[in-house]
């Protein structure tokens, strides 16, 4: 049976009660509620233990709050929510948690990101013609017209990309016994001399160009069916079921990156075989190579491995081995250079 909460708060809208200050106001406008629970009242009124309470609240992202009354009734219906999974048998609290630590890690850098956004588009306002002269009146308007929609956008991305994950393990299932493990093509591409390059830059003039090249690698992956796994500011790991496509991909990033006299020059390692899918990402040694051969890739150009040379149609794509030369973790290994007939 369904948990429910045993005690009830009474909302707060933005504005009431006392002076509050600017990070105070700003966090009401967010949460519609003023925090009056500390955690052992959490697990009061939802039947659970402080143990797990706090396993929960760890597994977000946050830091352990003690006594301090940091929890809103919005965090006892969350709690009663997950409990309720858990009490119908469709998952153990283990799992439970783990769900809710993919979920705080997914959101927290959703959140960074929407407010460096917010933080751009108050800046705009403020120097514009719809200037309040507050930044922090800004910034509640904005919270205000945006939360509902970008809401809804929310989690209308999240049903889109949980069937698109459905149909990918239905389609492992078809040809594979073991679905922890799939064969897939992982590349790697990564910004050349970045490091240097950051310290002659802003810090604006930093953030846009990891912005742009991770973007425009977004959208060619995307193009080619492939997924990005994860973004590292001066390079990604991105994932595609299909050696052929990962070709295309490594051909458009250097396009699109390496080809503009704006952006840093470019390198892509590819690497075929077996990778574990887990909590988001990928593990295994075609991810570790691919990002090897980086190292090994001339500005400008791709690298692969044999074993996706391998899969690469004879009539369209030529190969070439390259020199042993030893890469770290895999001993001597002798890169593949390929181009198109």
């Amino acid at each position: 049976m369904a948990r429910e909460p045993r005690g009830s708060h009474e909302k707060r809208a933005p504005g009431d009660g006392d002076e509050l200050s600017v990070p105070e106001r700003l966090d009401l406008a967010v949460m519609g509620q003023r925090p009056t629970l500390n955690a052992a009242e959490v697990a009061a009124e939802t039947g659970i233990t402080i143990d797990q309470a706090r396993r929960l609240w760890r597994a977000l992202g946050f830091p352990e709050m003690g006594s301090e009354r940091a929890f809103t009734e919005a965090d006892v219906q969350a709690v009663s929510a997950v409990m309720s999974i858990v009490d119908s048998g469709t998952l153990d609290f283990d799992m439970a948690v783990n769900l809710t630590r993919g979920a705080g890690q997914t959101l927290a850098r959703l959140a960074d990101w929407e407010v460096s956004t917010l933080a751009l588009r108050v800046e705009e306002i403020e120097s514009g013609d719809e200037a309040t002269g507050s930044r922090v009146s800004s910034a509640l308007r904005l919270i205000e017209e945006l939360t509902e929609p970008f809401e809804l956008t929310l989690v209308y991305a999240w049903r889109r990309h949980l069937a698109a994950a459905v149909a990918r393990m239905e389609a492992m299932g078809a040809v594979h016994d073991d679905l922890h493990t799939v064969d897939v093509t992982v590349g790697f591409a990564d910004l050349v001399s970045f490091t240097a390059l950051s310290n002659q830059l802003d810090r604006q003039q930093i953030g846009d160009l990891v912005e742009k090249f991770e973007t425009r690698c977004q959208d060619v992956v995307s193009v080619h069916h492939g997924r990005i796994i994860k973004s590292l500011g001066d390079s990604v790991l991105f994932v595609l079921n299909d050696a052929v496509q990962g070709i295309e991909v490594a051909e458009g990033i250097i396009q699109v990156i390496g080809r503009d006299p704006r952006m840093p020059d470019v390198r892509v390692g590819l690497a075929s075989g077996p990778v574990v899918p887990r909590l988001g990402d990928i593990f295994g040694p075609p991810v570790n190579l691919a990002a090897r051969l980086t190292a090994v890739a001339r500005r400008n150009r791709l690298i692969i491995d044999q074993a996706t040379a391998d899969l690469l149609p004879e009539d369209e794509f030529e190969s070439r081995r390259l020199p042993a030369r030893p890469v770290r973790g895999f001993g001597l290994v002798e890169p593949v250079a390929v181009r198109r007939r």
